[in-house]
């Protein structure tokens, strides 16, 4: 036992002797561990992204709670199907990433998913290790099974109404079959339902009425007469039959093929159609044989119309082919996606799997270090990105999502857009322009966040479909309405890109599109972007228009009317006095559990000039307002906290007696930031929220219209 202590301490050191190379693993955002490849699987490292996944603060808690080897880390019954996942993995592919998924028992008594991506290696220092990033994966997870789960209900829902509608149409046949398409031997039990009944005797060539309808007494002169069937037929399909059916009736009553048809089958039919004082009638001639001898040779022929029957077929056959044609699109529109989320996320993953390995052989490299690291951060973009829009397109979908409107400005919103995408314009040698001269009052109500994101991903479109020494441009105008504050805002993006064909534009806008180049590795993407933006648009009662010829180029113009705000805003420095002359003597009172959160918002805070006190979770804020409240001017609430959430803190300071303290603003500072937490912000009686990281500059601003300081900013 001390030997194996002994050899893990010297792994560890052989692992992490340089100080540098640990930090940098302990500050990475997801958990990373590394444990030994043998029988024991004592875990070597964690960093603390994957201690504080088990709720642990330091390596000896974490050791402490899974026995310090990797069968202790998984929960007991995934045990078994994780390793033997592992094992399979590796054998099959020594250089891809194996991934698993499995449950954890966290310090506090929680269970969660891990999503596990791991990786085997033999070094000479450490032996045989499995190097492991990890990440949680509960509400993914849950999101997913949610997803599966109503689209299992919406299949089932589906095929219920699929098989009630051909058990409609299965009764609907065998009645006809049974009721009114009897054999010879009922045939007078039969001809009430046929206008013709015939008599064929293919020996002898001759065919004999036992019943004529008005078309075929032209053939027998109106009399029970035998006719010769090889004249009778051709006569019969040139005088009534519609020419496209003609080919049609002539085969099914060929002799020969008759009797093949007959030798298999009692009787066959067919439908036709016949032209009667210019209406188009249906018809249905069935052919039955009669006798047991083969081939052959004694049939009868029955005639009758069937328009309604024919209908109510055609009906049910469409309501069933659009049924599986539907079943079949969703089938590859899900298909498709999965492709191409497992391709475009496998392919960041490996990036940053290529860089960190790299980076660890040039850690005394400091300029190559940084490329890479470079590399691993826009790689980590490029997948949040993969998982924004799928969680956004998700969020629509379930018709929860709402536009705002909050004070904004519409030049920062350029100006941040163009920031962001002119870096990878620069990258690929497009030249990428903002044109704002006719933008006259930038500062509007709208909702921001949408926004910016219509103009980010129709820009990036631009810059990702355009080849290098192109541009891109996106011009604001604005046509201001002299009877209201309200102006009509035009956001245009134009490209000299490839353009769109005419045949994509009318789908463009649908999920899961790429332009036609899914699967090829052309563009990365879900192909959710568009169909985002024309929700967003929409959701802001706004219009979005295409023009593009392939080519030569692309435009979007996206149409808003927007409320003007009444004066701009005020400087950033005659803010801060307002807000100390607000505030008084009082104090920010900032509420978070993280204590490396309220480190850096205590600094920032208090370097911006205020004077800040901190309490860790919601019911220490309260009790500190409870004690003293005439201490405090202003509280900064998290939301997701122990003992006491925000929402919870933000309804007891509400019905305090004291009206100091049921009074006193509230600002939600969370990383919840979907237009439902800032619902639930204000129904738990907040004054507003912002989502974290925090902006200094805007946190003043929103502080100043909850305090309502300065007659130009309002709340």
């Amino acid at each position: 036992m001390v030997a194996a202590l002994d050899k893990l301490d010297k792994m560890k050191k052989g692992l992490f002797g340089n100080d540098e190379i640990k930090q940098m693993m302990d500050q990475m955002p997801g958990g990373f561990f590394v444990y030994q490849a043998d029988q024991e699987e004592r875990i070597i490292y964690a960093n603390k992204a994957m201690r504080r996944i088990l709720g642990c603060d330091t390596f000896e808690e974490f050791q402490e709670l899974t026995g310090g080897t990797f069968c202790g880390l998984v929960h007991p019954e995934d045990l078994d199907e994780v390793e033997k996942s592992i094992q399979e993995q590796i054998a099959h592919s020594q250089y891809d990433l194996d991934y698993v998924e499995y449950r954890i028992i966290r310090k506090d008594g929680q269970v969660r998913w891990i999503e596990d991506y791991g990786h085997f290696i033999r070094s000479d220092t450490m032996g045989d290790v499995f190097y492991v990033f990890a990440g949680d994966a509960t509400e993914k997870r849950m999101a997913l099974q949610e997803r599966q789960e109503r689209l299992i209900y919406e299949k089932e829902q589906k095929e219920e109404e699929l098989q009630r509608q051909t058990r409609e149409y299965n009764k609907k046949l065998n009645f006809i079959n049974q009721e009114q398409l009897r054999r010879l031997e009922v045939i007078e039990g039969l001809s009430i339902s046929y206008e013709s009944i015939l008599y064929v005797n293919l020996e002898t060539d001759k065919i004999l009425p036992y019943r004529m309808g008005s078309r075929a007494e032209r053939q027998f002169e109106g009399k029970l007469q035998p006719r010769p069937f090889g004249w009778f037929s051709v006569d019969y399909v040139k005088t009534w039959v519609c020419p496209e059916d003609q080919a049609m009736v002539v085969q099914a009553i060929d002799p020969v093929y008759m009797q093949q048809k007959l030798a298999d089958s009692k009787s066959y039919y067919v439908n036709f159609r016949v032209l009667k004082d210019g209406e188009q009638q249906y018809l249905q001639l069935r052919i039955a044989g009669v006798g047991d001898e083969r081939p052959v040779s004694r049939i009868v022929l029955g005639c009758r119309r069937v328009d309604e029957e024919v209908r109510h077929e055609m009906e049910q056959r469409k309501v069933f082919e659009d049924a599986l044609n539907h079943a079949r699109l969703a089938n590859v529109t899900k298909n498709t996606f999965l492709a191409n989320m497992s391709h475009d996320m496998r392919t960041p993953l490996n990036a940053i799997n290529g860089f960190t390995a790299l980076a660890k052989t040039h850690i005394d490299h400091p300029e190559i270090l940084s490329e890479y690291l470079d590399g691993i951060e826009t790689a980590g973009t490029q997948l949040l990105h993969l998982i924004n829009d799928v969680l956004e397109i998700s969020r629509i979908e379930s018709g929860t999502m709402q536009a705002e409107d909050i004070p904004c400005s519409l030049r920062d919103i350029v100006e941040n857009v163009q920031e962001t995408v002119g870096i990878g314009a620069g990258k690929k040698g497009i030249r990428f322009s903002v044109d704002l001269s006719g933008l006259t009052h930038a500062d509007v109500y709208s909702d921001s966040q949408k926004l910016r994101q219509i103009l980010f991903c129709l820009t990036n479109n631009g810059v990702k479909f355009t080849d290098g020494g192109g541009w891109v441009r996106l011009t604001v105008t604005e046509e201001k309405d002299p009877a209201s504050n309200h102006a009509v805002y035009r956001f245009i993006v134009e490209d000299n890109g490839k353009g769109i064909s005419q045949e994509l534009q009318e789908c463009i806008f649908e999920p899961f599109e790429r332009g036609g180049a899914s699967m090829t590795g052309e563009v990365q993407g879900t192909g959710l972007g568009l169909t985002i933006v024309k929700s967003f648009v929409e959701m802001m009662s706004g219009d979005l228009d295409l023009y593009s010829v392939p080519g030569e180029g692309s435009r979007f113009t996206v149409t808003l009317r927007l409320r003007i705000q009444s004066s701009q805003a005020m400087e950033p420095e005659a803010l801060l006095q307002a807000l100390n002359k607000a505030m008084g003597s009082r104090k920010l009172l900032l509420v978070d559990d993280n204590q490396i959160n309220l480190e850096i918002e205590t600094e920032l805070l208090e370097e911006a000039g205020f004077r800040v006190e901190t309490a860790e979770n919601g019911q220490e804020a309260v009790s500190k307002l409870q004690a003293a409240p005439d201490r405090y001017g202003l509280v900064l609430m998290d939301i997701q906290m122990p003992i006491m959430n925000g929402y919870e803190a933000a309804r007891a300071i509400r019905n305090m007696d004291d009206p100091a303290c049921s009074g006193i603003p509230i600002i939600a500072l969370s990383a919840n930031a979907f237009e439902e937490d800032r619902y639930q912000s204000r129904e738990s009686g907040m004054n507003a929220h912002m989502a974290k990281p925090a902006d200094i500059p805007k946190l003043m601003e929103l502080m100043g219209q909850v305090l309502r300081v300065g007659e130009d900013l309002e709340p």
